[in-house]
């Protein structure tokens, strides 16, 4: 009966991913190893004991480091990758008893199994202990390995851990909104510091002249007016141009000379007004620093978020993302979540005390909640995290770097503050979502059509001249032979007429080619330069005083230039002159 149990018993096979490459273990007394873990557990820390449970069954080693890191990132991610299935194909493919193959992870398991359907994964707490045992003596199982090569373990070890921890820790630039949580935490922390720090300026100036913190009560301000008095004794009329500057108020610059000249404060060591003085720079300073941080925060929210920053601004976008981790991990919250984040301590101490959970967190910061009354700031705390979580979604996932989805989202919060005071219906979510989609469909467009309208008309208004004088040919106008001789001549403009005039007197009366034939035929054939917009009364004139040449042959001529003459380089504008030296010439012909 043992016999046939060991016959029907899987062998087991373990994998083990280390940094020189794949190893796979075979296990020798798994019935007596299986049926106790607590031999296993004791077994582990000796290597004799644990060798006669498991033995090397081969060792497949990377090529190089790039190989090893790409292996060890596939494993982390559960993915089994050719050099994997290739080395389980080496090792197993030629087993033909029935085996189990031992994994750590159970996502590499199902990966492996469907890249090799022949072999069946495994995870449970024997095999997790084996592995803790491979893991810890793998040194003295590799070390005749025969890929193993002399201090290779270590080495490999080493490279692959730095490369590996690199290729996780790197800068990612589609990664910004870690900037963003910097700034913030840096904003809260100066803004604190700063409150210490012109608290203490105030204090120890005050010894000098106590009045002058009644006057001006700004930090920054202080500071400025604490290093440009220094001794209030110093102090007289002539310096009220430059106090002026510094507090923007002349009434303010003559109240502080005041009550310098009155003042109860005790006289100071030059030496001390130097300290002052400099601690005074040093708070000014970082109130700048200050300044140029916000600045840089809110440039930074416009590119990584820009619906976010649309709808609650810089700072509380600034500091959801920073609560949250990421704008990834923020994009996953529910609506529930954002609406009470920053508040946990009040809801674990609602839930222990079975008292109200709190309706809001950071979002109380922002204008909408402050704006709504008391009985309504749940109300719109509520609205307003289902919108902050859409705009995250939209900001992350979304290819668009467009800000008008919150834009649209804040008039609809606005709406619903309206809708709790007067009772006025707001916008549906989805109409609101497709007027978006349809305003930016119509900025898609409008970059392309500006080029459109200014090239393409030109180009029709060019090509458009010859085609508006061809209504005017003799082709449309043809009903007979006279006909063609009278209207066919305006489409032809002077200079390309001579031709044909020319092959006509060398047919009747054979020219000589010494004399210039483009004045000869302005004045002998005056009908060419007609235009078709003359009256029928003209027509008839010009039929009189023509030469009489053969209509046939006219008609023949007019249709070859018609095919072989290009269209009228004439332009609109020149045609009026145009018109004007043609009927010059033909009051001069009669005559």
């Amino acid at each position: 009966a043992k016999k046939k149990q060991k016959r029907m018993a899987a062998q087991v096979f373990l994998l083990f991913e280390s940094a020189p490459g794949y190893a796979i273990f075979k296990e020798i007394e798994s019935e007596e190893a299986a049926s106790n873990e607590a031999s296993v557990q004791s077994s582990i820390n000796n290597f004799k004991e644990f060798h006669r449970m498991v033995k090397l069954h081969s060792f497949h080693a990377f090529p190089n480091g790039e190989t090893a890191l790409e292996n060890i990132n596939d494993v982390s991610e559960g993915i089994c990758n050719k050099l994997l299935t290739k080395c389980l194909k080496a090792s197993l493919g030629k087993t033909k008893t029935k085996f189990v193959l031992g994994v750590a992870e159970e996502k590499l398991g199902s990966a492996i199994q469907e890249a090799n359907p022949t072999v069946t994964c495994q995870k449970n707490g024997h095999i997790l202990e084996l592995l803790r045992g491979i893991r810890l003596h793998f040194d003295k199982f590799v070390k005749d390995a025969p890929d193993m090569k002399k201090d290779l373990l270590q080495t490999s070890r080493r490279a692959l851990g730095h490369s590996y921890s690199r290729s996780k820790v790197k800068f990612n630039v589609n990664r910004v909104d870690n900037m963003v949580i910097q700034s913030i935490a840096l904003s809260d922390q100066l803004d604190k510091d700063l409150n210490t720090f012109s608290m203490r300026v105030r204090e120890w100036y005050a010894w000098h002249f106590p009045e002058l913190y009644t006057i001006v009560s700004e930090p920054q301000m202080y500071a400025k007016v604490v290093k440009f008095v220094g001794n209030k004794s110093t102090l007289s009329d002539d310096s009220l141009d430059e106090l002026e500057e510094i507090v923007n108020d002349r009434t303010k610059a003559e109240s502080i000379v005041k009550a310098a000249r009155i003042s109860m404060g005790t006289d100071i060591a030059p030496i001390d007004l130097v300290n002052i003085s400099k601690f005074a720079d040093r708070v000014i300073d970082l109130i700048d620093f200050k300044n140029n941080l916000q600045a840089y925060m809110k440039n930074k929210m416009h590119t990584i978020s820009p619906n976010l920053t649309a709808l609650v601004g810089e700072q509380v976008g600034a500091r959801l993302i920073s609560k949250a981790g990421s704008l990834t991990n923020l994009a996953k919250y529910p609506a529930s979540t954002v609406q009470i984040l920053g508040a946990e301590k009040a809801l674990f101490r609602a839930l222990k005390t079975k008292s109200a959970t709190p309706k809001y967190g950071l979002l109380f910061q922002s204008g909408f909640v402050q704006k709504a009354t008391l009985k309504n700031k749940g109300r719109i705390s509520r609205y307003l995290a289902n919108k902050c979580s859409i705009a995250c979604r939209v900001d992350c996932f979304g290819e668009l770097g467009t800000d008008k989805y919150g834009k649209r989202m804040k008039e609809q919060v606005e709406e619903r503050l309206n809708f709790y005071t007067t009772g006025k219906i707001p916008t549906k979510n989805l109409d609101a979502m497709k007027q978006v989609l349809a305003d930016l469909k119509k900025d898609a467009k409008k970059p392309a059509t500006p080029k459109k309208t200014k090239k393409e008309p030109v180009e029709e208004e060019e090509e458009a001249t010859p085609a508006k004088k061809k209504p005017a040919t003799p082709k449309k106008a043809q009903p007979t032979e006279d006909d063609m001789e009278v209207e066919a001549p305006p489409k032809r403009t002077p200079k390309k007429k001579a031709p044909v005039v020319e092959e006509e007197e060398e047919e009747e009366e054979a020219p000589t080619p010494k004399k210039t034939p483009k004045k000869e035929e302005e004045e002998e054939a005056p009908p060419p330069k007609r235009t078709p917009k003359k009256k029928a009364a003209v027509v008839e004139e010009e039929e009189e005083e023509a030469p009489p040449p053969t209509p046939k042959k006219k008609a023949a001529v007019v249709e070859e230039e018609e095919e072989e003459a290009p269209p009228p380089k004439r332009t609109p504008k020149k045609k009026a002159a145009a018109v004007v030296e043609e009927e010059e010439e033909e009051e001069e012909l009669p005559s």
